[in-house]
């Protein structure tokens, strides 16, 4: 019985299995241990065997690197938040669907509500406004609850300029990069001068200063750096 076990096993198993096993004549081939995974390994079907070696050898799965690195984070769903002008609410006041409600922002800052009236939004968190308007509520609304969320995100935008496809203003997603800006306005046009643009960003002090863009350097790979993320007003200017 242990004479065929051997056979089989030189066989059937991995050379290099049975070499570091035979290695110094260490391993004794009565051995109970060794007779015993050798009837396992031979109880084990053919589709077995080859579907545990199909495993081994496949490749790792393929990652999708258009999704490396991106934040898909929304904005407005951040607690510090502060809400402004042109953002679009989503306010419910439960069990009260005739007082929950979508609405803007307007442009000075306030928004309506029934029996509420006219409240200060811009500027404001959503944790703030929801306390405010609940409290607001609470001479007509036995212990009202009140949910706001920033349905869209309006107030963040940037600008670009110059000689894109499409200049104008646009909102700011998450992790917007100036390569992203230009792409959002359809590219370069045929006029643009590449390696002169730059962004004009507003320091702490509120003084503009210019951050340079080489585009074309940074599209073979250099100047990666230049690339920065674009800021909320940020002004990205293409000669």
């Amino acid at each position: 019985m242990t004479v065929v076990l051997h056979e089989l096993l030189v066989q059937m198993w991995p050379r290099s299995f049975m070499a570091a096993a035979s290695f110094a004549g260490r391993v004794d081939m009565k051995s109970p241990t060794l007779i015993t995974a050798a009837l396992i390994f031979l109880a084990m079907t053919p589709r077995g065997i080859a579907q545990s070696i199909a495993a081994a050898s496949a490749p790792p799965a393929p990652v999708d690197v258009g999704n490396v690195g991106k934040n898909h984070t929304n904005i407005g769903a951040t607690p510090d938040y502060q809400i402004g002008v042109d953002d679009i609410l989503a306010i419910n006041v439960w069990k009260e669907p005739d007082l929950s409600r979508t609405v803007p922002v307007r442009p000075d800052g306030k928004i309506t509500l029934p029996l509420v009236g006219d409240l200060q939004a811009s500027g404001k968190t959503t944790q703030q406004l929801q306390g405010e308007i609940r409290d607001g509520l609470a001479s007509f609304v036995a212990v009202p609850e009140v949910t706001v969320i920033v349905q869209e995100v309006r107030s963040v935008k940037f600008n670009i300029v110059g000689q894109v496809t499409k200049p104008g203003s646009y909102p700011l997603s998450e992790s917007m990069t100036v390569l992203d800006a230009i792409a959002l306005a359809g590219g370069l046009n045929e006029f643009a001068k590449s390696n002169s643009i730059y962004v004009l960003r507003a320091n702490p002090a509120g003084v503009p200063v210019r951050l340079p863009f080489h585009y074309k350097d940074v599209l073979k790979g250099g100047r990666i750096s230049e690339n920065v993320l674009i800021r909320s007003h940020d002004t990205v200017v293409v000669p």
